[in-house]
C-alpha cells in the first residue's frame, strides 16, 4: 500500500541474489512488456532478484501516471517495503519510458545503487524542445540507459548517462530484439555485482 494506493510488486527470488533489481512499467502499458520479460530472465540468470512494479495509477486502471510528485511517493514506498524484505542488497531501480524516468527522480531518495533506463523519453514526440535529459543528468547513480535509434521520443545524449546503448532498428517498444536488450542489461549489471 502507497500514498497513492495499491501497488503490486510480482517478485522473482535468486537463490543467492547479488542484487535486487526493481523494474516497471510505462504510462499506458505493463510489466509484462517484452523489454521487461528479457530484462526479468537475464538478471535472473546472472543471480538478481528481480522485482516487477505495477504502479498504483495502472492498477486503479488509469492510463497516465498523474503528476511527478505523486507517482514519486508511491514509487518511494514501494521501494522502502521492498529493501525492507531484501536487506543488505545492492538496490538498482529501473524501467521502461515513463518507469524510466520515475527511478531516475528517486533513485536518491531510495538509496539506489544504479539505475536502468530503457527507453528513456527524452523528449515527447516532435517536441525536442522539452528535453528530460535533467531528470537523468539528477539521479545522483550511474545509468544504463538502452534506447531504440528509431525512438520517436528521442535518444538522450551519451554524456547524459555512464553508459548509452541504442539498438538499431529499435522503436520506443524495444520489442524487435527484447532477448538483446535483457542481455545488454545483464552484462551491465554482472560487470558492477
Amino acid at each position: 500500500m502507497t500514498p497513492r494506493g495499491a501497488a503490486l510488486a510480482e517478485v522473482d527470488e535468486a537463490e543467492r541474489p547479488r542484487l535486487l533489481l526493481v523494474l516497471t512499467h510505462g504510462s499506458a502499458g505493463g510489466v509484462d512488456a517484452p523489454d521487461l520479460l528479457a530484462v526479468r530472465e537475464a538478471a535472473l540468470a546472472m543471480g538478481a532478484t528481480v522485482a516487477r512494479v505495477t504502479q498504483p495509477f495502472r492498477r486503479a486502471g488509469a492510463r497516465a501516471p498523474g503528476s511527478p510528485a505523486r507517482q514519486d511517493e508511491a514509487w518511494i514506498a514501494v521501494l522502502r517495503e521492498l529493501v525492507a524484505r531484501h536487506p543488505g542488497l545492492p538496490i538498482v531501480q529501473g524501467g521502461r519510458s515513463n518507469g524510466a524516468r520515475v527511478a531516475c527522480r528517486t533513485a536518491g531518495a531510495v538509496g539506489a545503487d544504479a539505475v536502468v533506463a530503457l527507453a528513456f523519453p527524452l523528449h515527447p514526440p516532435g517536441r525536442p524542445d522539452k528535453s528530460r535529459a535533467d531528470e537523468l543528468r539528477a539521479a545522483g547513480v550511474d545509468v544504463l540507459v538502452v534506447n531504440g535509434d528509431r525512438d520517436p521520443f528521442g535518444v538522450p545524449d551519451a554524456a547524459d548517462a555512464a553508459r548509452l546503448v541504442v539498438l538499431r532498428g529499435e522503436g520506443h517498444d524495444l520489442k524487435k530484439d527484447p532477448a538483446k536488450v535483457g542481455e545488454v542489461v545483464a552484462d551491465w549489471l554482472a560487470g558492477r555485482y
